[in-house]
């Protein structure tokens, strides 16, 4: 997970920096810090936390394959094709 990709999924949600705070445990300073300069240099249960709340709630994290990384909401479970 990148900075841009943890701003990417924040705004898909349409969540705060406090309301993803709230949802994994971490402190919104904390939050902040990784949007900015990007979570790696948080501990690593830091960066499953924030992830792990953004996937739980739909977002899936797309690897960087050459055409650069990326996010997206997962059609919820019984939608149509």
């Amino acid at each position: 997970m990148e900075a841009t990709q943890m701003r990417a999924a924040r705004a898909l949600l349409g969540w705060t920096q406090g309301e993803l705070a709230k949802r994994s445990g971490v402190s919104e300073p904390t939050i902040k810090r990784m949007e900015l300069l990007g979570p790696g240099r948080s501990a690593g249960d830091t960066i499953k936390a924030v992830q792990k709340a953004m996937e739980n709630a739909g977002v899936q994290f797309i690897p960087e394959n050459g055409g650069g990384a990326g996010v997206r909401l997962a059609k919820p479970k019984g939608a149509a094709e």
